[in-house]
């Protein structure tokens, strides 16, 4: 069961080769993907004249944020898992796919991918403004709560239908990255017009740092965290057979 295969790790982890060239994979992968989903965003404000609640302006970021994070996956599947998010890590985690040290070393990467990347963005774009995410008039927190958390859901579970499950190889393992793309693609649509559709405390955390608006930033820790807890112990009570434990990051990576 995937309690018994929570595993906290040891120290020693944080500086073997494998576990650095993992927690490095992350920090690139997190980097290009909020450095494309959230360029997008800008790139429209400048076209449009901040005008980004468009439906253009949703499909247009639903798109980037697909494509971006297809390719974040791809290039780190097989050094890290392809996590990209602390919210898949803690899914992970809790179905005893990476220990809790490596997970935390995964977290700082993935933190310090998204902050680089949106440095990069207000340097390369003349200082314009990495726009935090927030709630749209009329949406509460709760509301917000709610939609972080069934999306997140919908993601971290695709993540172990399609890539974190071992029967999932041949064309299923191959189409990972593109079903895991696809899904928050579908998210943004479903969800960008009232909370932004973060599913992903990295992607948030950035935006806010650089831009020092934390607005209910606590949302969008709290509902990804708690829906990708929820997939992973759903995806391994229900649907995984001969569990046991086994790391993400092996030993002859």
């Amino acid at each position: 069961m995937p309690i018994r295969g929570i595993a906290i790790g040891r120290p020693q982890e944080t500086y073997q080769p494998d576990a650095l060239r993992g927690a490095l994979a992350e920090f690139i992968s997190t980097l290009i993907f909020v450095f494309a989903g959230e360029g997008s965003g800008m790139a429209y404000n400048k076209l449009t004249e901040d005008a980004s609640t468009t439906p253009a302006g949703l499909v247009a970021a639903a798109l980037a944020h697909a494509f971006g994070l297809f390719v974040a996956v791809a290039i780190s599947a097989n050094i890290s898992g392809g996590h990209v998010n602390p919210a898949v890590t803690f899914g992970a985690f809790l179905g005893g796919h990476i220990t809790l040290v490596s997970g935390i070393l995964y977290w700082i990467a993935q933190l310090l991918g998204s902050t680089v990347a949106c440095l990069l963005l207000r340097v390369s774009t003349g200082f314009l403004t990495t726009s935090a995410f927030s709630l749209s008039k009329g949406v509460s927190v709760w509301n917000a709560l709610v939609l972080e958390i069934v999306m997140t859901f919908g993601l971290v579970y695709t993540v172990y239908a399609t890539a974190l499950d071992r029967r999932s190889k041949g064309n299923i393992g191959i189409i990972a990255p593109i079903a895991i793309g696809f899904i928050v693609g579908a998210n943004i649509l479903a969800g960008g017009a009232f909370d932004g559709a973060s599913m992903n405390p990295a992607v948030s955390f950035g935006p806010a740092l650089v831009s020092w608006d934390w607005k209910n930033h606590w949302v969008y820790w709290v509902g990804p965290l708690i829906g990708g807890g929820i997939a992973g112990l759903v995806y391994e009570f229900f649907f995984r057979t001969n569990h046991h434990h086994e790391q993400l990051i092996s030993s002859d990576v």
